[in-house]
């Protein structure tokens, strides 16, 4: 672990992160404004990952989207909807406008406990069923095991199979950490940099199904790391907050850290998600002053 750090010459300083935390934080109420929090609907992959989920129940939401245009025509669309990957094709048939991307859950998630040939089948499955995007889960059982090797060869395989069924195709590949159970700064660091290597265009925080999921801390350490690969590959990755951020403060807060860290060229939702199910709600509600409850 200390070997993949000291290749980007990459070491937490825990303290310098908790000043800068606070700052942001003191600072952040003087950027709110309507433009942002729109900007933050705009950067949002619009997620229900629920045990109950059904395909009516997905068309829905996604019909949702489709009349939010109409309803509001002064706002932009979310990202993405995510969904299960057996629900792709439900999205990729009821959504009206392409630019609202499919992004599924793959690789086994949330846990990513299982053979590497099932991940792989399920993330190719995702992909030719209209996947625009896929989120897989780091394996932590190699990872946290400190073999680190396999960890990212499984990442690896599981860019090749997202290449091999997109068949030409553009498919945003994302990488998810599950930051609360790393716990270290250097863990997450680790596995900030195991992914991009890898191949992953996205490192994202968390399923959102454990305890602790997206903190202002684990964002700052990747975000710091997402900064030092470009610094020596000159490759752009993204940052995807994931997990807990249910209000519109939240969402401007993860913006500032970002905007803070990587600069005005990764405020765009080609660099930068939400995965969210309360959010839309309270951003909406903030713009629009009144308590709105249209997803």
């Amino acid at each position: 672990m200390k070997e993949i750090l000291a290749k980007y010459g990459y070491a937490p300083d825990k303290e310098a992160i908790e000043r800068q935390l606070e700052l942001i934080a003191s600072n952040v109420e003087s950027v709110v404004s309507d433009e942002v929090l729109k900007e933050c609907f705009a950067y949002m992959d619009l997620t229900t990952l629920r045990n109950n989920d059904t395909p009516e129940s997905v068309a829905k939401l996604v019909e949702k989207v489709n009349s939010f245009r109409i309803d509001y025509p002064d706002w932009p669309l979310p990202a993405s909807v995510c969904v299960y990957p057996n629900f792709a094709s439900v999205v990729r048939e009821h959504r009206k406008y392409p630019e609202l991307h499919i992004t599924t859950v793959a690789g086994c998630f949330p846990t990513s406990q299982s053979f590497l040939e099932v991940k792989v089948h399920e993330i190719e499955l995702a992909v030719k069923n209209g996947a625009d995007e896929i989120d897989i889960v780091l394996a932590l059982n190699s990872f946290l095991n400190g073999d680190l090797k396999t960890a990212g060869e499984e990442i690896a395989a599981s860019k090749a199979a997202i290449d091999r069924a997109a068949e030409g195709r553009k498919v945003v590949f994302k990488v998810i950490l599950e930051t609360g159970l790393l716990v270290s700064a250097e863990k997450i660091a680790a596995a900030s940099f195991l992914a991009m290597e890898n191949g992953a265009d996205f490192i994202k925080t968390s399923t959102g199904k454990v305890e602790v999921n997206a903190t202002p801390f684990s964002a700052y350490v990747m975000c710091e790391c997402i900064r030092k690969y470009y610094e020596v590959t000159g490759r752009k990755v993204g940052f995807k907050a994931a997990g807990g951020i249910s209000s519109a403060m939240d969402a401007v807060s993860y913006r500032a850290i970002v905007s803070t860290l990587l600069g005005e060229g990764w405020l765009d939702k080609e660099y930068f998600r939400f995965g969210v199910s309360r959010l839309a709600n309270q951003i909406l509600s903030a713009v629009e002053q009144k308590t709105v409850v249209y997803f």
